[in-house]
């Protein structure tokens, strides 16, 4: 037997305590045998370790091995700034190392808000005493004293209780609350109404009850332990960077080590080859790549947040603009989570919302005794009426008022003298009114029409006059025309309540025994009366947002907990589902899938039925989540999975995007989640696609850029081991500008905003890759080798003009060498420009106002043009990168560069263009 279902005496046996409590040596001896009630999750790996795996990576061991290279190069030849080189690359693979580290220890702190929910100090009963003790020194046994506003510390059973409502939806995602008792049941474990759950609160009332499981033994425990031992997979951006990484990287050794050995065997000696190594291998990597990525996602998460989506982990940028599917739940995201009584039916027969008529009254009446909600008129210029308790009873409640007022309201709740909360497991509250003489004592329920069925004994039918209504049975047929309503309001997204009633005779029960009465013994003999149609209005910009995911070519998935009936009519409203007549009888959908189905599919059923069209899940659990979103990812699908519950954090810790929801979300989902919607609203999800899109393609964008550079950073070392010609540049020029001159203008490209056709093409595939052929044939042998044969051309024209002769190299400090390696870097710093402008479209010029409006544009457009002029006339940037002045007719030619690299890349988009029209 479980727990839940064992006697009051029994629990006190099977836990081996007693009503006095545990004494102190007992709670000694199991705290060393359970260990301390707290949610402690393994780290996969303390601070230290997990900063050092960071080095483990291509790049970064690439960048660490050069920097060797060039100290053991300066300890054979010191004087030659190999050093300076060293120290830049140890900072490089530091910086990017550093941020990595950061996004990682952020993941790895996700799970400790758990620990937030359980409290600091709680009231048990030890050594027939009532004491305080910490939450983590609770064990099993201890008995608990918990009363209203209580935070639970471990899971307890019941063994007295008074009135005792409890609040599982940290645990559960169920927002109602739960009224509690102490008798045994029969109940499935979570769904017991006679225990207590770690992490979730005391709403109302008073109670004791007996440990029986603490930390990670506890239901709320082994969410977190199964939450932390899922892995979250790598973002489409982290596995392309990653494949870039050691493409790059594979490319710059080969060739490194491929003309190291030419060298050594054409008879240089081993400082020249080292150099001339060094060389290629820096010219091949773009040393301020990655930390420039980061610096993009950063940027894009800026704009995501203004559009109320905050980032927790910068790759999720990137992913939103990847998904193919978005798992959505309906409360609060696609609706307004705001619930009001738009519809009053009688049994067999749609009515109006209008509340004059009797038996409207009556409905809306009846529905007011089986809530319970606190009333308060406020005093300020808007007199408004605020309610405050579970939302279906403040919509009954509100509906009231507006239709009598708000004496009549306190007038007529005044005397409802007893409640039973709503019962999740029942599904359905209830209340006891008693009137004047003439009205007597009534009994009045409303719930799901499912629940209350089997209750029904007769059927109220309004008159056509309103002279009073009719009973009549409640038979098959009778009630088969009762479902044909309910299924008529479902299928106008309306969430249907049952409302029913029955007289209580004088002699039923006195109030002196309402404490020993169950809820049980006074459902039968029920007289329904009608239905509320409830409503959760749609959010006004849903609809759009779910046409330009249809227009994106991104399939929208509706996981629900509501009727099937309510969620087609919802997926139809926001445009998921053809819409459908609301007056239409339910009807089978094979796009509806109910959760008991689901339950009994295997993974392979369910992807079938994914293919099928099957887009709406209804009925479903918080757990059924996870299955969604393993049969989503085995079909190679980015999934974008939203949820608000401590449930929810497994799915959305393994999706490859985890949206939680800021206003109503629990602690817990929002720290395992890598995104959060700051007003829980499904457009902002949308907005940030679109926004990750943008992120996506200005990466590509100042990837092309960045390359382009390569190109004649590489081709001087290539014709320097060749030939017998002098190096156009060396090691420090070329980290002057990967690592200087091109991060602005490349952080300017990712701040460009989202194209306005972005959306208007489906998602890319999962593995589109970011170094495509195309993309390093146009960096490398297009743009690449025109920035390199104008620079070299200069480079050389300069030479000649002072005087060198092939076969000659001249040393490091002559002026006429350092004026053609200074004209030779300036080239390259100019044409960046013309690069830069051209790579803001992929077919347009460039050259619009828009170039204004991204100051980081202007801006890197002018660090440029002032670095090219620097690099050649101020003496102190002459001293560190080994350049020297050139004449002003060898600078204006090397501004003939701008013109030439644009004029080149916009003839090739118009070429591009014709073939594509």
């Amino acid at each position: 037997m479980q727990i839940q279902q064992l006697a009051i005496p029994e629990v006190y046996a099977y836990l081996q305590s007693r009503t006095g409590g545990l004494r102190d040596a007992e709670v000694r001896e199991r705290l060393l045998e359970t260990g301390p009630n707290s949610l402690e999750v393994p780290i996969r790996g303390r601070f230290l370790k997990t900063f050092l795996k960071q080095f483990t990576n291509f790049f970064t061991i690439l960048l660490l091995s050069s920097a060797g290279i060039c100290f053991f190069a300066d300890s054979l030849q010191p004087g030659e700034s190999m050093n300076i080189l060293g120290y830049a690359l140890l900072g490089v693979s530091l910086l990017n190392a550093a941020f990595a580290f950061i996004q990682e220890y952020r993941a790895e702190k996700a799970m400790e808000a758990l620990r937030k929910f359980l409290p600091q100090l709680v009231n048990v009963e030890r050594n027939g005493a009532l004491t305080e003790v910490t939450a983590d020194e609770i064990v099993p046994g201890d008995v608990l004293r918990v009363r209203e506003g209580d935070r639970i510390p471990a899971d307890a059973r019941l063994v007295e209780c008074s009135g005792l409502i409890a609040n599982n939806a940290p645990l559960t995602g169920e927002s109602r609350p739960r009224g509690l008792k102490a008798a045994a049941t029969d109940a499935r474990l979570n769904e017991s109404d006679n225990l207590l759950f770690a992490g979730c609160s005391i709403l109302r009332g008073e109670g004791r009850a007996v440990v029986f499981a603490t930390g990670l033994r506890t239901e709320f425990g082994k969410i977190a332990h199964l939450s932390a031992a899922i892995d979250r997979t790598q973002s489409p951006l982290e596995r392309e960077t990653s494949r870039m990484v050691r493409i790059l990287t594979i490319i710059a050794v080969s060739m490194g080590l491929i003309f190291f050995a030419y060298g050594a065997a054409s008879g240089r000696s081993l400082w020249v080859n080292l150099v001339f190594m060094m060389g290629i291998i820096v010219a091949n990597v773009p040393e301020g790549l990655l930390p420039t990525f980061t610096l993009a996602l950063a940027m894009g998460s800026l704009r995501m947040a203004r559009k109320n989506v905050l980032v927790k982990g910068l790759n999720a940028v990137e992913a939103l603009g990847a998904v193919h599917v978005i798992c959505t739940d309906k409360t609060g995201t696609l609706t307004q989570n705001r619930l009001r009584v738009t519809t009053l039916a009688a049994p067999f027969g749609e009515i109006d919302s209008s509340t004059t008529g009797t038996h409207n009254h009556n409905v809306l009446k009846y529905s007011v005794i089986a809530s319970h909600t606190e009333f308060t008129t406020t005093t300020q210029a808007t007199h408004a009426e605020v309610f405050s308790g579970d939302p279906l009873d403040v919509a009954c409640a509100t509906q009231f008022v507006s239709a009598n007022g708000a004496s009549e309201y306190e007038r007529f709740v005044s005397q409802r003298y007893h409640f039973f909360p709503f019962d999740v497991q029942r599904r359905r509250a209830a209340g006891l009114w008693r009137g004047d003489a003439h009205a007597g004592r009534l009994f009045c329920v409303k719930g799901a029409f499912e629940a209350l069925r089997p209750l029904i004994t007769r059927i109220e039918v309004p008159s056509e006059d309103n002279s009073g209504p009719t009973l009549i049975p409640a038979d098959a047929r009778t009630l088969r025309q009762a479902e044909t309503t309910v299924h008529r309001l479902a299928s106008r997204g309306l969430r249907v309540i049952a409302v029913a009633y029955r007289p209580i005779s004088d002699g039923e029960f006195s109030d002196d025994q309402l404490d020993q009465i169950e809820q049980e013994s006074l459902e039968h003999d029920l007289i329904l009366t009608g239905f509320l149609g409830v409503e959760d209005p749609i959010r006004a910009e849903v609809p759009d947002a779910i046409q330009k995911c249809r227009t994106a070519g991104i399939q929208v998935i509706l996981i629900t907990g509501d009727h099937p009936d309510t969620a087609r009519a919802v997926a139809a409203k926001v445009g998921m589902l053809p819409d459908a007549s609301g007056d239409a009888i339910h009807q089978p959908d094979d796009r509806v899938m109910t959760g008991d189905v689901l339950d009994g599919l295997t993974e392979d059923a369910l992807i079938a039925a994914l293919k099928a069209g099957v887009c709406v899940f209804a009925r479903s659990t918080p757990e059924q989540k996870m299955k969604i979103v393993l049969a989503l990812k085995t079909m190679e699908k980015v999934t974008a999975m939203t949820g608000d519950g401590v449930n929810d954090a497994p799915a959305l810790k393994a999706a490859d995007v985890g949206i939680a929801m800021g206003r109503e979300g629990t602690d817990v989902a929002r720290e395992a989640a890598q995104l959060i919607l700051l007003d829980d609203n499904f457009a902002s999800i949308v907005a940030g696609i679109e926004e990750g899109r943008a992120v996506f393609g200005n990466i590509k964008k100042f990837t092309n850029y960045v390359l382009v550079s390569n190109g004649p950073e590489i081709l001087p070392y290539i014709l320097y081991i060749l030939f017998p010609i002098p190096l156009a540049l060396n090691v420090i020029q070329i980290l002057s500008i990967d690592l200087g001159t091109d991060i602005v203008p490349s952080m300017a490209l990712g701040q460009e905003p989202p194209d306005p056709e972005a959306m208007n093409e489906p998602p890319r595939d999962r593995n589109t890759s970011l170094l495509t052929l195309p993309l390093i044939a146009h960096s490398y042998l297009f743009l690449g080798l025109l920035e390199a044969f104008w620079s070299l051309g200069l480079f050389f024209w300069v030479l000649i003009q002072g005087g060198w002769t092939f076969g000659e190299i001249p040393p490091p400090g002559d002026p006429v060498y350092r004026a053609a390696t200074g004209i030779a870097l300036s080239t390259i710093l100019l044409m960046q420009i013309g690069n830069l402008i051209g790579r803001r479209y992929h077919l347009r010029s460039g050259l619009d106002a828009g170039i204004f409006r991204n100051g980081l544009m202007v801006a890197g457009i002018l660090i440029q043009i002032i670095f090219s002029y620097v690099v050649l006339y101020v003496p102190a940037a002459n001293l560190v990168l080994g350049t020297g002045p050139a004449s002003l007719e060898a600078y204006a030619l090397a501004w003939l560069g701008v013109p030439l690299i644009f004029g080149a890349d916009w003839l090739r988009k118009k070429i591009v263009a014709r073939r594509m029209a």
